[in-house]
């Protein structure tokens, strides 16, 4: 791939990779620029991983350092799996909201801030002040500040510079890092391609002027080559971020409808969705509330057509009486639960894996069900085709557990190859065997077949009372025992066509260690990032990566018997054991931990923290440092 120097004398700096932020009040486009600046990224063959900052009000007051809005973009030689450590580089469109940023560890010394200067000569006294003192504290901490009058360039241009200065930043950005110009201005044009000339040629002359601006008052000129393979793969790459390629995912199942109630971070999946569905005879059904939503669901997926439903964890909450329905129903239904923090409506802009014992054990009475857990982007996509697969397959609902982290970072992925046994099949239509009942389950497997309403002599009663093979309502004790039984069966024989997890980090998969780290979801870049660079240290640790949670994977007992200690590390909340009033007998643990201790019988330790913004491999490594060298002591 050719550099794009445009000043023969001048050649970039060559860089393994960059982290970029942008951070603005909210309304100022900062994430639609980041977003761009990764999309451009990705398409010249660099490893991007993005993370959006949003704060917790959905209009915050300006000028805070509550308030910030934004993206961290991080951008490679390598493939990128999570957020990386300290930014590089930031963008403020004030230096309130850096404050912010700066509480959350995202700065360090000799990270280049280039701050909108206009808040220096702003008519008000106290923010003139306020931007003074800011700047100069910024440098003393050690913060490399460029002020720069980036407002000023944008009026020459639109007479409202809140709604075009993201694209000005998105052309300085461009330079700075060496990006295709005409990429840049390519991706401006779809972003606004349906809003006409008025608006797409103004956006594309601000971000020439920001191109041009940083050329002129810039010397940051950095270029970040494509990882190897890059050129192969940029025919067939796609850039989204995790809620796209859900509702991708719903499509390439075969699903054909999606029934959902807006709620943060999930609602964009709707979204998306919405726009697309109907070119290939799909429905979006938006119900009035989380229970109508489920209920629409199941009801057309007793009829035979497989639905979605996709929500969050309050949206769970109200969904749990039907969840139980479908489980005793037999119904197939696809959950996806896009997590945030809790309790409550807790941090809806913010992450956690905080619904997994929920996920696992939130029904009245036993109801066993089949739980997994996206760990990336392409994963939100295949595990929405094997949730509807295996939701018909054994018969129940499957959730499927993705977060705020998958659903809004934006990551390139190989565009997938159409295949046939993603979708469906047609409704069965041919007459149904009478003397066959509709819950005919098999002794070993708690499998049975399943009538359609619609086939000749195949209708028959849904109940979510207990019910016999007949689907007749039954109080009968035995009865009881016995289909109990078969619903756990089917939980069995899935887990019986599983095989182990992959060992990362390990030269072989018999090998023994001193710690093994456990871990699900999105927190599998990090955690593996930290894992390698502990290992070329010369530490024997490990990592296993579970994407099943019911069943779990099978051989975790025999893993975890060849390492000295095992533990978790998980984005929900725990005890630290030396907290005050702590004990080893009050402890709480997280909840992966929980699981794995209960059902092996190990003593299975963990590190979680609820911060609100993914892990970060720095923060593992200082953790497990510290762990590893107690074990040594």
């Amino acid at each position: 791939m050719n550099d794009q120097v445009t000043n023969p004398q001048q050649k970039p700096q060559q860089l393994e990779e960059h982290i970029v932020e942008i951070v603005s009040d909210s309304g100022e486009g900062a994430q639609k620029c980041g977003q761009t600046f990764g999309a451009i990224g990705g398409k010249m063959g660099n490893g991007i991983w993005t993370v959006e900052i949003i704060p917790a009000e959905i209009q915050p007051p300006a000028r805070t350092p509550a308030g910030g809005s934004g993206i961290r973009i991080r951008a490679g030689s390598k493939i990128m799996t999570n957020m990386g450590d300290e930014a590089d580089l930031v963008v403020g469109f004030n230096e309130q909201v850096l404050y912010g940023r700066i509480a959350n560890g995202a700065y360090k010394e000799g990270t280049v801030v280039l701050l909108e200067n206009k808040w220096a000569t702003d008519p008000q006294e106290k923010i003139r002040e306020e931007y003074a003192s800011a700047v100069k504290e910024f440098r003393e901490n050690g913060l490399i500040v460029h002020e720069l009058a980036i407002e000023e360039a944008c009026l020459k241009i639109v007479k409202n510079a809140r709604k075009g200065k993201n694209m000005f930043v998105l052309g300085m950005l461009c330079r700075i890092y060496n990006r295709d110009i005409e990429l840049g201005l390519t991706e401006i044009y779809n972003t606004f391609k349906y809003k006409g000339d008025k608006v797409i040629k103004p956006n594309q002359e601000l971000f020439n002027s920001g191109y041009q601006f940083a050329k002129d008052n810039l010397d940051y000129f950095y270029n970040i080559p494509p990882y190897e393979g890059a050129e192969d793969d940029l025919k067939h790459i796609v850039v989204t971020n995790g809620n796209t390629a859900l509702g991708l995912g719903v499509m390439a199942a075969g699903m054909e409808m999606l029934s959902m109630y807006p709620i943060t971070p999930a609602t964009s999946a709707s979204h998306y969705v919405a726009e697309v569905f109907g070119d290939v005879g799909g429905f979006v059904h938006q119900a009035e509330d989380e229970i109508a939503a489920i209920g629409f669901a199941i009801g057309s997926s007793y009829a035979g057509k497989t639905a979605c439903t996709i929500t969050s964890g309050p949206g769970m909450a109200l969904k749990t009486e039907l969840i139980g329905l479908a489980v005793m129903g037999e119904i197939p239904l696809v959950i996806v639960d896009v997590q945030r923090g809790g309790p409550s409506t807790g941090l809806p802009t913010k992450v956690e894996q905080s619904d997994l014992l929920a996920s696992l054990y939130g029904e009245p009475g036993d109801a066993p069900k089949i739980v997994i857990a996206a760990a990336t982007i392409p994963e939100c996509f295949e595990f929405t085709i094997m949730a509807r697969k295996l939701a018909e397959q054994f018969r129940t609902p499957v959730t499927m557990l993705t977060d705020a982290n998958l659903a809004t970072g934006v990551q390139p992925w190989l565009r997938p190859e159409i295949k046939e046994e993603w979708f469906s099949d047609p409704i069965d239509q041919s007459p149904w065997d009478k003397n066959i009942p509709p819950y005919d389950w098999d002794e070993q497997t708690g499998l049975s077949p399943r009538p359609i309403p619609g086939q000749p002599d195949g209708m028959y009663v849904l109940t979510g009372l207990s019910h016999t093979e007949r689907s007749k309502v039954s109080y009968n004790s035995e009865m009881n025992q016995i289909t109990s039984q078969h619903r756990s069966r089917k939980i069995a024989a899935l887990q019986n066509t599983l095989k182990p997890p992959v060992i990362h980090g390990v030269d072989s998969q018999e090998e023994e260690g001193d710690l093994l780290i456990v871990s699900w979801g999105s927190t599998i870049g990090a955690v593996e990032e930290a894992i390698d660079v502990l290992r070329e240290q010369g530490n024997k640790i490990a990592g296993v990566h579970l994407r099943f949670l019911s069943p779990l994977e099978p051989g975790l007992k025999e893993i975890f018997s060849r390492y000295k200690k095992v533990m978790t590390i998980e984005i929900n909340y725990s005890d630290e054991p030396d907290a005050p009033m702590i004990t080893s007998e009050n402890r709480r643990y997280a909840q992966l931990a929980n699981v794995l201790r209960a059902q092996f019988v190990v003593d299975v330790d963990c590190w979680s923290v609820v911060y609100g913004h993914p892990l970060q491999p720095g923060m593992i490594i200082a953790e497990l440092s510290k762990r590893l060298d107690a074990m040594k002591a």
